[in-house]
């Protein structure tokens, strides 16, 4: 991309902005709209068969699914809705739930006068006894054990002589599991395909998109055996995590499985697009020191323990599986080992290399500044048949003793299949354990003395505090002065840094966080396509040209060999092949830690928990399908207590709920309105008629200084009801977003948000070129008692420019001489997005009425990044 000015050297984010920019800026001719064109895989293009393999005429619709009307289990839907609230949501204990049983049926024999009138459950053995008559995701664990058969010695450590109990699903049924899910439906690629936006710009965004997918299928086509099949890539995450630091360190080696042919969305939004497979066997060797033998054996132990849980999968690779569809069609599945989400030390393990090396390419160990020869299979074993064990460690970086789990199966090349791992690289590695801190080392550095750095430190932590409150925004009440740190308190930090330490640090080093900044919220992003990566190349050779600031003044004088950061040079390429990372980042699995691991730790007696907590997960797991089953069915309409009324049929108690309502209604009205008052806006009333008049002559001409009786007037009995918080729903696809990119956030316009300070949050306004504003007012405004508007009453800010050292648009409050410019706009087109020393009594609260200039925040979510250009 031409480096053409301040704004294409920092990176255009998006090629709608690139051109629009292009356009208006250097006179470009404005280009055609963009079209988006798919192109299919020809071969593997998954035909649709019967449950016996054989292809189906083309329009032959799927197998009709069961449709009848029936909770079983459950005898209705409110015995299944208490089920599901106590066990799944609530997770209410054994003992608790026998209490609340006992007072259920106490009232119950009270209400009926019969003494054996019992609650929807006997007991809370009952209801687990009801969870596991669940026909659906029967996903049964099993155990294998692995043990040592070498040569044995009077010296042999106990930890080689131990039998390790691996606790697994079998990996085929739960492949079966998520694609039989009718919740995919529409959510699902089943043929690899080539997306282009423009001609010869290629998009990027699910597994299926990436040229790695269609490069299996090409290599696939060429058995005429597979042809009509339907590649199926399996995802394996591994992550060792730990429940309980305080009593007794208890740690667990989770394995998940998911499949490439679903959408990210999904695997992001949790809904079982990631499952439970197995949980390792951890050595333990007491307090005896690592050496290279206990080493080796917990590898070897690891990968073959991978390649045994993952053996169920293996006689799909060569000949094709026939599999259930989330559309209803059975397909002729091909199984084929996909990317695999581990964090670096997993990588290691995973691959095969020695620790400090990369497990993607060739790069020696102390030259990690730009990538080497790529890492592949049959050069690894050709290095392995060729080169002793210390060459190999040495000069190489490979690790002898690993024979990676991959090599058990067809096609599988681990080097090629590993992700990246934005959580751990770019986030909390590369931004907070690597530029935070060593910004934090060089203000102690430069300072001329202690108390000058410390405080310097504290200007930093005063900052973050006084950021103003935003959706979405984490608050940092005390800087960074904490130690136990999050993903979600990194991922916050990057939100607010670069306005912190701008003009406390040298510019370089603000331009450096900025570009790291850009490829992180480019990398990021749901969908990419080749400009998209061009910048984010632009942007990380931009990074690696700054950071050279710090070897300069001595914080980093041996370098950049960190594995963490070299990883960022194979993001473009991964992304090309695989898609979109947000969807196959470790960020995924250490959420699924929560649910799998330990919410049913806390769950159980702590006592060899294993076996209680794969109950549990094999409960989950049946509460999940049976909501699926009924939301299929159309039986989850509404809540609870209303179908209930319909279905009994109860007009009367109908009738008066509806009048309890508005009643309700009514008195809330009238509350509104006294609430409201006197806005303190003399021009209301003309911003109000103003702002009518708009709506109802979208088309019409405006004119400041048309005739008040020109305008439209709402009834002097209409009441405008001013709220102090608002839902605004908006298609942002991102990271947060939900299915589809729809985003749902909440902004506030409250007096004494939690009876304390008053919160006005600022919002963007306006497409393709959003402008800034500060919510004074959130107004439902009736006309003719037919249309009631939602509305903002805001104040502007005006652009002046951008800075030159954050690249971020400054903007100051527009003023028509003493007066704030204000004016109402629809609720519905907005979306929620210095030099000198801060006061350490400064609060966030006042920050922005107490300032001259303000940041536009462009880093405060990814939608935000993407649309303020």
């Amino acid at each position: 991309m031409a480096r053409c000015c301040n704004i294409c050297r920092l990176g255009i984010t998006t090629e709608r902005g690139y051109r629009d920019h292009m356009v208006e800026v250097h006179r470009w001719p404005k280009p055609p709209p963009p079209l988006t064109r798919k192109i299919f895989h020809p071969t593997l293009n998954a035909r649709p068969c019967n449950v016996h393999g054989n292809f189906l005429p083309a329009g032959v619709p799927p197998p009709p699914r069961e449709e009848v009307d029936d909770w079983w289990p459950f005898s209705s839907r409110a015995h299944f809705e208490f089920a599901d609230w106590h066990y799944q949501k609530v997770q209410t204990s054994v003992g608790d739930l026998d209490t609340l049983l006992k007072n259920l049926a106490a009232q119950k024999a009270l209400e009926t006068g019969n003494a054996h009138a019992a609650a929807m459950f006997d007991s809370a053995n009952d209801l687990l006894a009801t969870i596991d008559a669940i026909p659906y995701g029967e996903l049964a664990w099993t155990t294998f054990n692995i043990r040592y058969t070498g040569p044995v010695t009077p010296h042999t450590p106990a930890w080689k002589l131990k039998t390790y109990t691996i606790h697994t699903r079998n990996a085929l049924h739960v492949a079966e599991d998520i694609a039989g899910s009718a919740d995919f439906d529409g959510r699902w690629d089943y043929v690899p395909y080539e997306e282009y936006n423009t001609p010869g710009c290629r998009r990027f965004s699910d597994v299926m998109s990436g040229t790695w997918a269609f490069k299996k299928g090409t290599t696939l086509a060429a058995n005429a055996d597979y042809a009509g099949s339907m590649l199926t890539p399996v995802i394996i995450g591994t992550d060792k995590t730990t429940v309980s630091v305080a009593t007794g360190h208890q740690e667990f080696h989770p394995v998940y499985l998911s499949l490439g042919n679903v959408h990210n969305t999904m695997r992001r939004a949790h809904r079982n697009a990631v499952v439970p497979l197995a949980f390792l066997a951890i050595p333990k060797r007491g307090r005896a020191p690592s050496n290279d033998d206990y080493r080796a054996f917990v590898k070897e132990l690891y990968h073959t323990s991978l390649a045994r849980i993952l053996s169920p999968l293996r006689p799909g690779m060569t000949t094709p599986h026939v599999m259930h569809c989330p559309d209803g069609h059975f397909r002729r599945a091909l199984f084929e080992l996909g990317p695999v989400i581990a964090d670096y030390p997993e990588q290691v393990c995973l691959s095969g290399i020695v620790s400090g090396w990369c497990p993607k390419c060739c790069a020696y160990a102390d030259e990690l500044r730009y990538a080497g020869r790529a890492r592949f299979r049959a050069h690894t074993e050709a290095l392995v048949d060729t080169f002793s064990p210390a060459i190999l460690w040495d000069v190489f970086g490979v690790n002898a003793d690993v024979e990676p789990f991959t090599s058990y199966f067809p096609r599988a090349d681990i080097h090629e299949l590993l992700t990246p791992d934005l959580l751990h690289q770019l986030i909390k590695g590369t931004f907070k354990d690597h530029l935070v801190d060593w910004i934090t080392d060089y203000v102690k550095m430069s300072a001329p003395t202690e108390q000058e750095a410390a405080d310097i430190l504290d200007q930093i932590d005063i900052r973050l505090n006084a950021v103003p409150p935003f959706p979405g925004l984490r608050r940092f009440p005390t800087g960074r002065n904490f130690t136990q740190w999050t993903g979600d308190d990194s991922k916050g930090l990057m939100k607010i840094y670069l306005s912190a330490i701008n003009g406390l640090v040298p510019t370089q080093i603000v331009q450096c966080v900025t570009a790291l900044l850009d490829f992180a919220y480019l990398a990021r992003r749901s969908e990419h396509d080749t400009f998209t990566l061009e910048a984010m190349e632009e942007a990380l050779a931009y990074f690696h040209q700054l950071r050279e600031i710090f070897v300069e003044v001595g914080v980093r004088p041996n370098g950049f060999n960190l594995p963490r950061q070299h990883a960022l040079v194979h993001y473009v390429q991964s992304i090309k092949m695989f898609g979109s990372p947000n969807g196959l980042c470790s960020s995924i699995t250490e959420s699924k830690h929560i649910e799998a691991v330990k919410e049913t730790w806390r769950r159980g007696s702590r006592h060899q928990p294993i076996g209680q907590m794969v109950r549990c997960l094999t409960r989950l797991s049946k509460m999940s399908a049976v909501r699926v089953e009924f939301g299929r069915r159309g039986m989850l309409h509404g809540d609870v207590l209303t179908a209930a009324r319909l279905q009994l049929e109860d007009e009367e108690v109908i009738d008066l709920q509806t009048q309890r309502e508005e009643a309700f209604r009514a008195a809330q009205a009238e509350q509104d309105a006294r609430d409201a008052g006197d806005l303190g806006r003399p021009q209301l009333h003309l911003d109000i008629s103003r702002f009518l008049y708009e709506r109802l002559f979208p088309d019409g001409d405006y004119a400041a200084d048309m005739d008040m009786e020109e305008y439209p007037h709402i009834s002097m009995y209409a009441k405008v009801g001013e709220h102090q918080s608002a839902t605004v729903v908006y298609h942002a696809p991102s990271e947060r977003s939900g299915p589809h990119g729809m985003r749902r956030e909440i902004v506030r316009c409250n007096p004494l948000w939690y009876n304390l300070y008053p919160r006005y949050d600022t919002v963007l306004w306006g497409m393709p070129r959003f402008r800034v504003a500060r919510l004074r007012r959130l107004l439902s405004i009736p006309y003719n008692d037919v249309f009631q508007y939602d509305a903002a009453f805001v104040e502007w800010f005006t652009t002046h420019g951008r800075d030159a050292s954050t690249g971020m648009w400054v903007v100051c409050p527009e003023m028509d001489g003493e007066v704030r410019v204000s004016s109402i706009i629809p609720l519905s087109s907005i979306a929620p997005v210095g030099d000198r020393f801060i006061p350490a009594d400064f609060h966030f609260a006042d920050a922005l009425d107490a300032f001259d200039e303000y940041h536009v925040n462009c880093y405060v979510d990814y939608h935000a990044h993407e649309t303020i250009v």
